[in-house]
């Protein structure tokens, strides 16, 4: 069939006339409908927690520090040095286990750097900082879920303390007090690890840095026995030593001897700790080449 020239002129006008209408329907559907309303802080930092919760939920093997080690702890040491320390494994018990408490929730605190370090090393920390949301509910929601761990952690060891004998005579309150104090502080040492954990290059290097604070920090304290044992250049170190402010805190509230500068050594420290580290990290979070 021959095609006039007419007709060859008018073509290429139809196509261009039809183009032009599809880009108008387009943007049109595109335009008409409502936005959706950007995520508020707290709703993106709910849903990083159950991107959290979802981990230990396919990887359970997370949750051994948080049940089996202390549980171990709190028996070794009660059983093998028990009587050596205190006279009776049962003495002992009441002045350990607000210590071992301690010292098992503090050390929990590195995971959170940890995670932030795996994502950075995977690139999956580039994608959330390119998402449209509040930048710091990454990792509200990552310590919100550090919280269920710290909670699980502290019911484990003090169900087992009350069986083995352990009698606070702070009662029930005293103990959520305990527990909500050693939260706090929890929190706000947190920020420590999640600040190194933008600058270590590896999770192995985090982790190993991390222990080698924690471990003298716990140990040079008055987490296993009272400073009075211990020679007096070392009792200086010990009655400064955070760890030392935490556990005398605990321990006081749990058995009914707290003092109001007791618990207030803690809430200071953990306000240094907040608005030192937490802001270094934002800092850090928002310049990561």
């Amino acid at each position: 069939m021959t095609v006039s020239p007419e007709n060859q002129k008018l073509r290429p006008e139809m196509e261009t006339d039809t183009e032009g209408a599809r880009e108008e329907a387009l943007r049109r559907a595109i335009s008409g409908g409502a936005r959706p309303a950007k995520p508020n802080g707290i709703a993106t930092s709910f849903t990083f927690g159950w991107r959290a919760l979802l981990k230990i939920k396919y990887i359970p093997e997370q949750l051994i520090d948080a049940t089996i080690f202390p549980i171990m702890f709190l028996l070794m040491f009660t059983y093998l040095f028990g009587g050596a320390l205190a006279g009776s494994t049962g003495d002992y018990l009441q002045f350990l286990l607000p210590g071992i408490l301690v010292q098992t929730i503090v050390t929990l605190t590195m995971y959170t750097g940890v995670e932030l370090n795996n994502d950075i090393t995977k690139g999956i920390f580039d994608r959330f900082r390119s998402l449209p949301i509040w930048h710091p509910s990454v990792l509200v929601g990552a310590l919100m879920v550090d919280g269920v761990r710290y909670t699980m952690a502290s019911a484990i060891m003090i169900i087992l303390g009350l069986i083995l004998g352990f009698r606070p005579e702070g009662g029930i309150l005293g103990m959520v007090a305990a527990v909500l104090l050693l939260q706090v502080f929890a929190f706000s040492l947190s920020w420590i690890w999640t600040t190194l954990g933008m600058i270590m290059r590896s999770e192995k290097s985090l982790m190993g840095v991390s222990m080698m604070v924690m471990f003298p920090l716990t140990f040079i304290s008055n987490v296993f026995v009272d400073p009075e044992t211990m020679p007096s250049w070392l009792q200086g170190f010990v009655e400064i030593n955070p760890i030392s402010l935490v556990v005398t805190a605990v321990r006081g509230l749990m058995h009914g001897t707290v003092t109001f500068a007791e618990i207030s050594w803690v809430l200071v420290a953990a306000v240094i700790l907040t608005a030192v580290f937490a802001p270094l990290t934002m800092y850090l979070y928002r310049n990561k080449n």
